[in-house]
């Protein structure tokens, strides 16, 4: 019946779009350096007719770096996205996209005038229609070409410096797993020469940023795709699990009955093929993933390197992490002791704060713990679960936020390394955002998280599922109450008249039942 649910909501779903803009993809763009395609509702580039935006130079921060790359001029993703393009649309007003046809996050409507907040729930406490509706929209993502971008199959010097390009179709699931390959990849230096010290979203401050930016991105595309925009990313508390509870059928998979290392074939990411993958291949070819299909999506949770994750993260850890008061510190990478960012990112002790890259803790144990597609940096986004853990991730970055309230110079504005200083653009988003322009609070994006809305207290979850019970079953509740209400009455007006002729004037001398001294004793609380 599940299946067959989503068989049908495949059929009547539109096509959505989501990275470099199909109508940049060519080499009158690349050679002209410019980007800015035309909005379609007045047929301008950047919508400029309707005051949507217009076609800029870009500008380049040029602040200093810190010393983790040492080379200048080798990797296309330096100073992004000068290699490619120069110019692009800059949008005005609450007006946003590669054509400054979108709204920004935290507004909605045709002239994007509506503000907006949107919740993000945990995944268990999503209705049956919430829960197999976001598991439809992850397959139709996964089965829809995107109309509007496509993927990079080749280095801007493999397509000769633009006149020959080299881009590809793309899903628009897979889209998102290319971005964080690209993202992550390694620098190719020629020949059989490979620079792996080098990350434009993590090990670094724009750790938290790019990921909030990228699940944004990710949930707009989803939006549009299925026309429903009210969709948000559900996320996964993961906060002293004692294994995978999402790993079952019902939700993200559970596993094969004869192959640990499969997806159980009553789920259907079990026939989920990964791309980006093998990228000790992608080395020794010099080449990008192209996103062929490499095989089927991999994970045995649990049986993972138990010395580098001995467990998965506490409350505690947690808590430790939120109450550091330094964003980033010293290095401004794996190394940095103190740091909000390198605490929660992983690679240091979630209790003492210290760096110790030999252990996975909090965001990266998840990852290793996982066993499979999520345990490697590059290909780690073929596995669904990767979009609901982020979102925790998230959420922790946003507690950390609205405990702090950091000003945004608190984001390094210097010396973090390649791609992580305030003002450098993300790698590879177009149209173009800089890492200081997340480290804001959620709610000015346009989202919030169910649990820092409502915080939870000792009953919540123990009633919920009754209370969804109670609202569904309401009318004839209330019916009851009404019809309960005339036989109380009608009974009370009989004892009343029984009752009216014993009474005695003594009655007006008898004491209260609690003197006035005794109000103070008593305590009208509630902990429901």
């Amino acid at each position: 019946m599940t299946l067959l649910f989503f068989g049908i909501l495949l059929s009547f779903l539109p096509f959505g779009f989501s990275q470099f803009p199909r109508a940049c993809a060519n080499s009158d763009s690349l050679l002209k350096k410019e980007c800015c395609p035309a909005w379609p509702g007045d047929g301008s580039p950047c919508g400029e007719v309707s005051g949507r935006g217009s076609c800029r130079d870009i500008l380049l921060s040029d602040a200093p770096l810190g010393p983790q790359f040492p080379f200048s001029g080798v990797d296309d993703r330096e100073d992004w996205p000068a290699v490619f393009y120069n110019r692009t649309c800059q949008c005005l007003g609450n007006f946003m996209g590669f054509n400054c046809g979108d709204c920004k996050f935290n507004f909605a409507g045709p002239n994007c005038t509506e503000r907006k907040v949107q919740v993000r729930k945990d995944i268990f406490r999503l209705s049956d229609r919430e829960k197999y509706q976001f598991l439809a929209y992850l397959n139709l993502a996964k089965h829809t070409i995107s109309p509007d971008y496509v993927i990079a199959t080749g280095t801007y010097a493999q397509m000769n410096n633009g006149s020959s390009p080299m881009f590809r179709d793309i899903n628009v699931y897979d889209l998102f797993v290319w971005m964080h390959y690209y993202v992550s990849r390694d620098t190719l230096l020629g020949g059989t020469n490979v620079w792996r010290d080098i990350d434009f979203a993590h090990e670094a401050p724009g750790f938290l940023p790019w990921h909030r930016l990228f699940l944004l991105m990710w949930e707009h595309e989803i939006q549009k795709l299925t026309g429903n925009e009210n969709f948000t990313i559900p996320y996964w508390d993961w906060r002293d699990a004692e294994g995978c509870d999402i790993c079952t059928d019902d939700y993200m998979g559970g596993r094969h009955p004869n192959n640990p290392n499969l997806l159980s074939p009553s789920s259907f990411f079990s026939s989920w093929q990964v791309i980006c993958s093998q990228s000790e291949e992608y080395n020794s070819r010099q080449e990008l993933c192209n996103g062929t299909n490499e095989g089927p999506l991999l994970r045995n949770p649990g049986n993972h390197d138990k010395g580098r994750t001995p467990r998965l993260p506490s409350s505690a850890d947690v808590e430790f992490c939120l109450s550091l008061t330094q964003y980033e510190a010293g290095t401004m990478d794996r190394m940095a002791n103190f740091s909000f960012r390198n605490t929660l990112e992983g690679f240091a002790n979630p209790s003492t704060a210290i760096a110790n890259v030999s252990q996975s803790s909090l965001h990266n144990a998840l990852h290793i713990y996982m066993n499979g597609s999520m345990s490697q940096v590059q290909g780690s986004a073929n596995d669904p679960i990767f979009i609901l853990h982020h979102a925790f991730v998230d959420s922790i970055f946003e507690q950390w936020l609205r405990r702090h309230q950091p000003l945004r110079e608190v984001y390094p504005a210097a010396n973090a390394p390649i791609g992580h200083n305030r003002e450098s653009y993300m790698v590879p988003f177009i149209p173009l955002y800089r890492n200081g322009e997340f480290f804001i609070s959620s709610r000015e994006l346009g989202y919030d998280y169910e649990y820092l809305v409502n915080p939870a207290n000792p009953f919540q979850n123990f009633f919920a599922p009754y209370l969804e019970q109670a609202r569904q079953i309401w009318p004839w509740l209330v019916g009851a109450a009404v019809v309960g209400a005339v036989i109380a009455a009608a009974v009370a007006a009989v004892i009343s008249l029984g009752c009216r002729r014993k009474k005695r004037i003594s009655e007006e001398t008898q004491p209260l039942l609690m003197e006035s001294e005794d109000y103070q004793h008593v305590t009208y609380q509630s902990h429901l």
